[in-house]
């Protein structure tokens, strides 16, 4: 039988990424999203091991509805990977209290409300032998924040810090949670600030002491770890995956 994941933010970026390797694979993937045009386009490009489901996770309710729909389909849950995210750019100053709360309800609220949900599906499928597995999206901005996106920076670190405390919450059922920390990735999410003439006012990581920024394949791949045999003892984690961005400050010149 086929391993079953849900995976949110699945119509780009990361969460694309992730559910591209998972079907690939021969899981079957309830990919989550706000972007109903998005997820069929996925869904048309993946195949038939993908199960669009369409969400906003910045709504409890919403949420609530797509568990909802995913338990009467399947009735475990091997894997939840949280991956929707949005970022809001200026400083702390000028933030608008809108746009502050926009990225605490999404990146923050809605991860925890997914992790939540999923968690009654993810005992079903988990033994001692066989835990299930979440995967939260964190960033290497809750390790070494950035000016003029302080606000995405606190609502990673916020992450971690769930990541930690769920993990030994959820330990006793078998339900292993651990979260990964990219730096700067080439997605739709990021690009918009990056493009050559773009005056957002977002300051990127850089290129990586490795030479490049990441590509959604480099996070997936330590996703796929995570969710594998090896990851059995690991839980409570967050791990970066940055090239070393945040290893060691690089003095100008």
């Amino acid at each position: 039988m086929s391993k079953i994941a849900v995976v949110t933010g699945a119509a780009s970026g990361i969460g694309q990424g992730a559910a591209r390797r998972l079907t690939g694979e021969g899981w079957t993937v309830y990919g989550i999203d706000v972007a109903p045009d998005r997820l069929e386009a996925t869904r048309a490009s993946l195949g038939g091991n993908f199960r669009p489901v369409v969400c906003d996770i910045a709504s409890a309710d919403a949420i609530s509805a797509a568990f909802r729909e995913i338990g009467a389909a399947t009735a475990k849950l091997d894997a939840l990977i949280c991956c929707a995210g949005v970022l809001r750019v200026g400083s702390l100053e000028s933030m608008s209290v809108e746009d502050y709360d926009l990225v605490f309800n999404i990146n923050t609220r809605g991860t925890w409300l997914c992790a939540r949900a999923a968690l009654p599906l993810l005992r079903k499928a988990a033994s001692a032998e066989n835990p299930a597995r979440i995967v939260l999206l964190s960033s290497i901005a809750a390790l070494r924040p950035k000016i003029m996106s302080g606000a995405y920076a606190a609502s990673k670190a916020a992450v971690s810090q769930l990541t930690r405390v769920l993990a030994v919450e959820w330990a006793a059922s078998n339900v292993l949670v651990n979260a990964i920390a990219p730096g700067t990735v080439d997605t739709p999410m990021v690009r918009p600030h990056t493009q050559p003439g773009a005056n957002t006012g977002y300051k990127s990581s850089g290129i990586s002491p490795l030479g490049r920024v990441a590509q959604p394949d480099d996070i997936a791949d330590v996703i796929g770890f995570l969710l594998s045999p090896a990851a059995n003892y690991v839980t409570g984690t967050t791990i970066p995956v940055d090239g070393g961005t945040q290893a060691a400050f690089v003095p100008p010149g």
